[in-house]
């Protein structure tokens, strides 16, 4: 049985968990990576997360090198991912098609996409529509609506 960290499992997955395996973890690198969410309010009102929990989380990444901090407008601080929490977002969106697979009954309510071409991009980055592989950066998410009754 596994304790209360990883640090002395010799596997990779095993230590990225440390770093983004706690609850709430990947939905914070969500909306900052694809949303664009930048201040502590927006992830804590689009979360419903508790402030404490929401201040831990920051503060790891901070400490980690997935995020940066710097003084926003209005004196807030704002928190913006780093190369290294970049490069979170084809793991978000891996994690996301085996949802859309395994846990998504009525269909895929997100996709993510190519900004230059609006193709759908896969979680190996990869643009069926233009046969690009587009930068991290360069991929946003859409919401699907789910169809109506006719």
């Amino acid at each position: 049985m596994l304790g209360r960290t990883y640090d002395k499992e010799v596997c990779s997955a095993a230590r990225a968990l440390e770093i983004a395996g706690e609850r709430w973890s990947l939905l914070i690198l969500r909306n900052a990576a694809f949303a664009g969410m930048t201040r502590f309010t927006d992830f804590q009102r689009s979360l419903d997360i508790a402030p404490n929990v929401l201040a831990a989380r920051l503060e790891h990444f901070v400490a980690t090198g997935i995020m940066t901090t710097s003084g926003g407008s209005e004196g807030y601080q704002t928190y913006h991912l780093t190369k290294k929490g970049l490069d979170f977002k084809p793991v978000i969106i891996a994690l996301t098609e085996w949802g859309d697979r395994w846990a998504a009954p009525d269909g895929p309510p997100i996709v993510y996409e190519h900004e230059a071409c609006g193709g759908r991009v896969k979680h190996n980055l990869y643009c069926k529509r233009c046969a690009e592989s587009p930068r991290p950066q360069d991929v946003t998410r859409s919401f699907l609506l789910p169809s109506l009754p006719t």
